[in-house]
């Protein structure tokens, strides 16, 4: 408000002066010397003065309030991404959730720096009167309306030109997306030779944005015009209707009906915006708003719960260790999502104690498991961070021990910087067997009753395994743990004490007891740790 007040009295004042001044000027040497210019040069210097303080302390304080919310904002993007189901938060690509964490927040902030902008405006147009009313009524009324006449038509603009705002937002995200995936990619397209065909793809899309940008950009033009030509005509009818006063004032309404009109500006700048605002903020508020993962009923299962499979007749008791298998495909790996709450059980076919797991809290579901997955996500940080996202505050006894379960302590030891070494984006210093293992350290140092073993051996040498499996199966007769192996290799399988095969009519189930193994189909089995 004291920018737009202080530019309306400075254009106001320095027009009057400058005109004041040539009329002296003209009227001889003693008017000349008699003038007093000492008075409005003041004046022009405070009216400076205040706008430059003002545009200062708008920039620091709005800024400062559009920063401290989107550093809000952001956590309760990422928050309500964890929050929802999986089916939706893996529905978001990597280059589309970060270019709404990036792109769409950041634009959003020139939406909040300019909240106050109505405000100025009125501040304005409340100082354009002051200047105008002098010259008469007539020319104040005019400027009024042709201020209506030019917010009118940036509405009109705004409303045709949103679409290609909306479109830049949407072409923009597509081509971080794109790009993402393709430099995730690099290695597949250089062994493909298909860096050219990546680079078209860039290409394609970046001449999509261009497109945009050019539209927008275009409609941005007619805003400039309408913007123009509407101080314009402000002034010269403000002149006109004034012309029956003095010259001075005449000049000086001219000039404040032009600045009136011209506080409109950073108005009708927000409106050529809306398209982008409106694309971002729906971007936003579809992330904010996406269903969360149910709490269930607020039960709680057995610090060492009992795990059944109603499909399977299968009890596994807390230290069993059972192995499952069958074609690729068959549904293996959904078992242990479903256990750790990656799916939803919606045909409740396994039980945690006499739980269904849709009705326990997923922070209680998963704190039953250690789960290494078959393609186990690494952060770009170094090996101890990636170890400690299962114990944050695990000691690097316990990091070297678990290492050491997992046969990699030694790899580690070797590279340059032990723990703190950097393994690169998804643990690209490392081979796939290495990351295979750095997985099974991680689950390793999980306290839970379960572990959950997803082709833990496989990709590995036969040496290599075995450690991996006689270290495993110490691991396990010490801990008292659980177990369910995923897996199709006999290494790994040979530690089970029943084996689930998993077929397209169902599973068939083989235990082994006391007397030995036995094959049971259709009937309940209760799996007993190993003697």
């Amino acid at each position: 408000m004291a920018v737009a007040a202080g530019s309306v009295a400075l254009l106001g004042v320095s027009g009057w002066f400058i005109t004041a001044s040539a009329l002296a000027g003209l009227a001889g040497p003693l008017a000349a010397g008699a003038f007093n210019y000492l008075l409005p040069a003041a004046i022009i210097r405070l009216c400076a003065i205040l706008r430059t303080g003002g545009r200062y302390a708008e920039r620091v304080i709005g800024h400062d309030a559009a920063l401290g919310a989107l550093a809000r904002l952001r956590p309760k993007i990422f928050a309500g991404i964890m929050a929802a189901p999986v089916k939706f938060a893996l529905g978001l690509s990597v280059g589309d959730a970060s270019s709404r964490m990036v792109q769409d927040v950041d634009l959003l902030e020139a939406r909040f720096v300019r909240i106050p902008v109505p405000w100025g405006l009125a501040v304005g147009v409340l100082t354009g009167m002051v200047i105008l009313v002098p010259a008469g009524i007539a020319p104040a009324l005019a400027t009024l309306a042709i201020l209506g006449i030019t917010i009118g038509c940036g509405w009109l603009l705004a409303c045709l030109s949103a679409e290609a705002g909306r479109n830049v937002q949407r072409v923009t995200a597509r081509l971080k997306d794109r790009y993402a995936t393709l430099v995730s990619s690099a290695s597949e397209l250089r062994a493909y030779g298909l860096e050219n065909w990546a680079a078209q793809e860039i290409a394609r899309e970046s001449e999509a944005l261009l497109k945009a940008q050019k539209q927008l950009t275009a409609w941005g033009g007619w805003f400039a015009l309408l913007q123009a030509t509407a101080a314009g005509l402000a002034a010269m009818l403000a002149m006109a209707l004034s012309a029956h006063q003095f010259l001075p004032l005449a000049a000086m309404a001219a000039l404040g009906a032009a600045m009136t009109v011209d506080c409109a500006g950073p108005f009708l700048r927000g409106l050529e915006a809306q398209g982008g605002w409106a694309e971002a903020a729906h971007r936003l508020e579809r992330l904010l708003e996406a269903p969360t993962v149910s709490t269930g009923i607020a039960v709680r299962p057995a610090e060492r719960p009992e795990i059944r499979f109603l499909r399977f007749g299968a009890v596994l008791v807390p230290g069993s260790v059972t192995g499952l298998t069958g074609r690729s495909g068959i549904g293996k790996t959904t078992i242990l999502e479903k256990l750790v709450g990656l799916r939803h059980d919606d045909d409740v076919t396994i039980l945690l104690d006499r739980w269904s797991l849709p009705v326990i809290d997923p922070a209680d579901l998963r704190r039953a498991f250690a789960y290494a997955p078959q393609d186990a996500a690494m952060l770009a940080g170094s090996v101890r961070d990636n170890l400690r996202l299962a114990a944050g505050e695990a000691t690097d006894d316990l990091l070297w021990q678990a290492l050491e379960d997992a046969a990699l302590a030694d790899t580690i030891r070797a590279l340059p910087q032990g723990l703190d070494t950097w393994i690169g984006e998804n643990g690209a210093v490392l081979s796939g067997g290495e990351r295979r293992r750095l997985s099974l350290a991680r689950a390793y140092l999980r306290a839970a009753p379960w572990l959950l073993l997803d082709e833990p051996t496989a990709g590995l040498d036969q040496a290599t395994e075995q450690r991996v499996v006689e270290r495993l199966r110490a691991r396990l007769a010490a801990s008292g743990q659980g177990a369910i192996i995923v897996s199709h290799r006999p290494a790994p399988l040979a530690l089970c004490t029943a084996l689930i095969t998993l077929h397209e009519s169902g599973a068939e189930v083989l235990g082994q007891s006391a007397e030995g193994p036995s094959r049971l189909g259709g009937h309940s089995l209760h799996i007993s740790p190993a003697v």
